[in-house]
């Protein structure tokens, strides 16, 4: 007999509306309040949106990040990113580091401009830095370095934003021909509250905010809208099959149909995320946990968000969009016919 993991049993009558007030309020709220934490407490962010300078070393000893991040804590430089390079190009002796340092106040402490990179100070910044990895590890040379100012560091804040409402409306209007403008309209609710809660997070925790973040959010709407589309699509297929039934009763059943299905989605990406953000490092720390508090935010969104919009604003039941996958299908069913 074949062994079957069951998260979920098979069928479930779970009524997710007995306290949508309640759940869905929860939801605006903690909205509201991830819009107004970053003006209040402020973003903790990375040297991409702060500005700052990268390194590039080299050295035909391998690299020991460890090592290297030890030899610059006596700078106090802040946040600092170290990566080694990989390109099979490279010569087997020939190990490349990738250094970024935030941008470094000057004696009045205020930031300092391009002269981080170019001028005076950040020659001798440089050199700072060279002595101290020289020191444990003597084959390393500087090959080159660059400055990055706030003024291009703000440019990157306004093309992630940029990025962000891009993704979005691409998806509303994606759900918009796939389904009706009310389903539309939920699922971009549902994405919101997934980014703004996320971005509430690391503001309350004060974790770093660069572009692998930004790039764990998009990443986050991908997996929130499959979700979202999953109960949808059930929920167009029962609105069909039980037309007399209520839409709350409907949308009840729908979320039962595929809570299995939800659920076990949610455990493997987990099963992936978590040994991740374990001992995965710091270099996508920030990445893995902004993901796995979106899985959870996803999901909750899928369930408690989306589909009470759909529910609060109504249905046309008597004028039920098709699939548009379906005149390709019977086209062809009907092409097969003898």
């Amino acid at each position: 007999m074949a062994f079957r993991l069951k998260l979920v049993p098979e069928k479930t009558n779970i009524d997710f509306f007995r306290w949508q007030f309640a759940t869905f309020g929860a939801a605006v709220v903690l909205m509201i309040a991830s819009v107004v934490l970053p003006f209040i407490i402020g973003l903790n962010f990375g040297i991409d949106f702060k500005g700052g300078t990268t390194i590039r070393t080299e050295s035909t000893t391998a690299i020991d990040v460890g090592e290297y991040r030890s030899a610059l804590e006596p700078l106090k430089l802040g946040d600092v990113i170290i990566s080694e390079v990989r390109d099979p190009s490279f010569r087997a002796d020939q190990h490349v580091a990738m250094i970024r340092i935030q941008l470094q106040d000057d004696a009045e402490g205020a930031p300092t401009q391009g002269a981080q990179g170019q001028g005076a100070q950040g020659q001798e910044l440089v050199n700072k830095i060279e002595t101290a990895l020289t020191a444990v590890d003597p084959q390393l040379k500087i090959t080159s370095f660059e400055s990055v100012g706030p003024k291009v560091s703000g440019e990157l804040v306004w093309t992630a934003i940029w990025s962000l409402l891009a993704a979005t409306v691409a998806i509303m209007f994606y759900i918009w021909i796939r389904f009706e403008w009310q389903f539309a309209l939920g699922a971009v609710v549902a994405l919101v509250h997934d980014v703004l809660l996320t971005v509430g997070l690391f503001a309350v925790l004060q974790l770093k905010f660069d572009l692998t973040t930004v790039a764990a959010l998009l990443t986050i709407t991908g997996y929130s809208i499959n979700d979202t589309v999953v109960v949808f699509d059930r929920l167009r297929e029962n609105l069909v099959k039980y037309k007399t039934m209520p839409l709350r009763d409907v949308m009840n059943l729908s979320v039962n149909e595929t809570l299995s299905r939800t659920v076990m989605t949610g455990m493997t990406t987990l099963l992936a995320l978590v040994p991740m953000l374990i001992w995965g490092g710091d270099v996508i720390r920030g990445f893995v946990f902004a993901m796995v508090w979106g899985v959870f935010t996803g999901t909750y969104s899928s369930v408690y968000v989306a589909k009470n919009i759909v529910l609060f604003i109504g249905l046309d039941r008597n004028k039920q969009k098709k699939d548009p996958s379906d005149k390709f299908f019977s086209n062809g069913a009907q092409d097969a016919k003898p």
